[in-house]
């Protein structure tokens, strides 16, 4: 009976995923989002049980990207159906919340569990030497995004450079060793029992949970689109807006809720952060290289992205307060005000991108000219110091170790 049961799920599930992306209705979010949600999860843990066995660094990469696999579920439908217009309106929506919101939360939620054990104010999170890494893959990742923003095209020669950079950036992460199984009681119940099973109960747990949350995943994938586009319809909400903010606030939810767990155990803030600029990596170099790659398969001849005046504007602006963020953390630490700020600026844009009107544009103009004019007071500032940044210090301790 339980098995007919199962059996019946699945053939439901294949039956609604099988309906073209028009015939969704917005009753398809029951089920497309919790089953999106359950495919990131399925992936989390098996990608947070595999950290124990690999190198940390090289896991952690890892983990970001899979649980941003929905996100790219996405983006290839996107690209598949042509809707080239709504592309980078989900890429960009989706870093700018990893940065704008997504790191100011672990900064707060590392801040209130800091004070509630200890009585006293956390003013930063303090990132480790290896974590520089991570920094100098961004900083390279985002080189390339200007050059493709002053080209004013996203082709198949950009995915090349895209992908080598990211295969680099996991070279160099291999580098870290594997984590310590002295912190296990920090792990939920199920990958702790994953990583404590025997050898032979484990690999098949953590290749099932891969597996499994993958499947789902393409499965799902376009299903939810589908019922997203149509709740913005019946609610009124732009197209735009809605694959912009909704869709990426959803399909990174586990994601940010696994971020915000390690952030609860201070000791792991900077591991939670780490997660966030991993998935940076991960959009801005394998996500935006798929883009280009998706669509010349839809056309069956190679195509480029060709940005309008509002995608280079949306492009720009999220470039920038990327390099910022990644320019913050030259020090090895992000302050409380410049979490704050971070936040700020995102807040005064996503008002504005939401509630559009004539003077959005130029909200999202003086937006991307701040990040711009902060970038540069922090090069000016980096500079004036007269000495390397401890970033480049423990990057090159790194490399030597």
């Amino acid at each position: 009976m339980l098995s007919l049961a199962r059996a019946s799920g699945i053939a439901a599930l294949l039956f609604l995923a099988a309906l073209p992306m028009h015939a969704q209705t917005p009753w398809s979010m029951l089920w497309t989002a919790p089953v999106l949600l359950l495919a990131s999860l399925f992936i989390a843990w098996a990608a947070e049980s595999s950290q124990y066995f690999i190198a940390q660094g090289f896991a952690l990469a890892i983990l970001a990207w899979l649980q941003t696999l929905p996100e790219f579920g996405v983006e290839a439908v996107l690209a598949w159906h042509r809707q080239t217009p709504l592309l980078l309106s989900n890429l960009t929506g989706a870093l700018r919340l990893l940065t704008g919101v997504g790191w100011p939360l672990i900064y707060v939620t590392a801040a209130l569990s800091y004070r509630a054990r200890r009585h006293s104010p956390m003013r930063a999170i303090h990132l480790a030497p290896q974590d520089s890494a991570q920094i100098a893959a961004l900083i390279a990742a985002l080189a390339w995004i200007f050059v493709v923003f002053f080209k004013g095209t996203l082709g198949l020669i950009d995915a090349v450079v895209l992908i080598s950079a990211y295969a680099g950036y996991l070279w160099l992460l291999k580098r870290v060793p594997p984590e310590s199984t002295e912190d296990l009681e920090e792990l939920e119940r199920v990958p702790r029992a994953i990583v404590l099973a025997r050898p032979a109960v484990r690999n098949i747990a953590i290749a099932a949970l891969f597996l499994a949350g993958g499947g789902l995943i393409y499965i799902v994938a376009e299903p939810f689109l589908g019922s997203l586009l149509a709740v913005s319809a019946a609610a009124g909400i732009p197209q735009f807006v809605a694959v912009q903010w909704i869709a990426p606030f959803v399909s990174e939810f586990p994601e940010k809720v696994s971020a915000f767990y390690w952030a609860r155990t201070i000791d792991k803030a900077s591991m939670a952060l780490m997660n966030m600029l991993s998935s940076n990596i991960n959009q801005w170099t394998l996500l935006a290289a798929m883009l280009p790659i998706v669509l010349s398969l839809s056309y069956g001849a190679p195509s480029e992205l060709r940005f309008d005046q509002q995608q280079s504007l949306e492009l720009l602006m999220t470039a920038s307060q990327s390099l910022l963020g990644a320019l913050l953390l030259f020090d090895l630490k992000l302050v409380w005000w410049e979490a704050a700020c971070l936040f700020l600026l995102w807040l005064v844009q996503f008002v504005f991108s939401v509630l559009p009107g004539p003077r959005a544009s130029q909200v999202h103009q003086a937006v991307t000219a701040i990040y711009l004019l902060w970038c540069a007071v922090e090069v000016v500032r980096l500079i004036a110091a007269r000495k390397p940044p401890p970033v480049f210090a423990a990057l090159r301790q790194f490399l030597r170790a």
